[in-house]
């Protein structure tokens, strides 16, 4: 099993399927934003090797993402491809839903386990604002539809932009209620390009926990506050499901952090909130052979920084989230 300096156990792999997206949603990237050439990027072959050799290492979660991961021409295969791989446990997807309506069932019976889906507001004028080019609707009938095919526990995502949607928390909290879904409300991160808009509309953990409970009532604190992944739990009187809070920027959970990140040109990203990186892809292409292509995911992994600096102010200028893939 990989390990870093720190003797995290490193064995959760996010992978960037595609640095592109059908949407262009305001803490993201910039509407004008110019995406690499497919050849730069991994081809399906190359993916696929890179995988098994994580597999190999010690990985046995990974998550696809992109950009928006099911643009990717194949994504059935590769999913099935992941799926056979040995030491392979879980497979989950963080996706805009968009196209989930006709490839959630597909996906599960390729081997996907889970979804994440991001929903920003359930109001369809200000769902365009946010993404600027999406229809609230087909984002719902793909987690309608992730959830018919048994793409569950059903995971819904929000970053809460000041201005933007923060009026809208209480509402999507409110769908915890009803329904087995646990609602995860995202602090905004500064990348690149969007750092500052995202450094001046942040809305904090405290001020989400806030909103929710001025408007909704007290929350109960679940599992003791012992995090899900990234999120602090809590649960609504009577809710079938939880909220979930994730506060990358004013807590950080760095010292239980287990995850390294694959970038669609191949790329082995340490940190998501720290450039350093190891490439990957160019020495696949100039012939390396495969103990050395794990020598070098092993030795980079070793190399892992402990956390974030945004308290000192040093923001990540290399990429912007899509090109990271979360």
């Amino acid at each position: 099993m990989p390990l870093d300096r720190f003797g995290r156990n490193i064995q959760y792999l996010r992978v960037s399927l595609t640095d592109k997206c059908n949407l262009r949603c305001v803490y993201c990237m910039p509407e004008d934003i110019v995406f690499r050439p497919n050849a730069e990027l991994m081809q399906d072959d190359e993916l696929v090797l890179l995988l098994r050799l994580f597999a190999e290492l010690g990985f046995s979660k990974f998550r696809l993402t992109g950009g928006e991961p099911t643009i990717r021409a194949n994504i059935v295969e590769i999913v099935r491809e992941l799926r056979q791989m040995e030491g392979v446990r879980q497979i989950a997807m963080t996706t805009n839903g968009v196209l989930l309506g006709h490839l959630a069932q597909p996906l599960k019976e390729a081997g996907l386990d889970r979804v994440n889906i991001s929903i920003d507001t359930l109001d369809p004028t200000k769902f365009r604002r946010i993404t600027r080019w999406g229809k609230l609707d087909d984002v719902w009938n793909g987690i309608l539809a992730s959830e018919e095919a048994g793409l569950t526990p059903l995971k819904l995502n929000a970053v809460v932009v000041r201005g933007f949607n923060d009026d809208d928390v209480p509402s999507l909290a409110e769908l915890t209620i009803n329904r087995p879904w646990q609602f995860r409300f995202i602090e905004m991160m500064p990348f690149a390009d969007v750092a500052d808009f995202a450094q001046q509309q942040i809305v904090t953990d405290v001020e989400i926990r806030q909103i929710i409970e001025d408007a909704l009532g007290p929350m109960e604190l679940v599992d003791n506050g012992r995090l899900d992944g990234e999120a602090r739990l809590y649960r609504l009187p009577g809710a079938q499901g939880t909220i979930g809070l994730i506060s990358s920027v004013t807590e950080p959970f760095c010292a239980s952090c287990n995850r390294a990140r694959l970038t669609a040109d191949g790329v082995l990203r340490l940190c998501l909130l720290k450039d350093k990186e190891v490439d990957l892809l160019t020495p696949l292409r100039q012939g390396a052979t495969l103990e050395d292509l794990k020598q070098v995911i092993l030795d980079g992994i070793w190399q892992k920084p402990w956390g974030h600096e945004l308290g000192s102010n040093v923001i990540p200028l290399t990429r912007v989230m899509s090109q990271i893939g979360g």
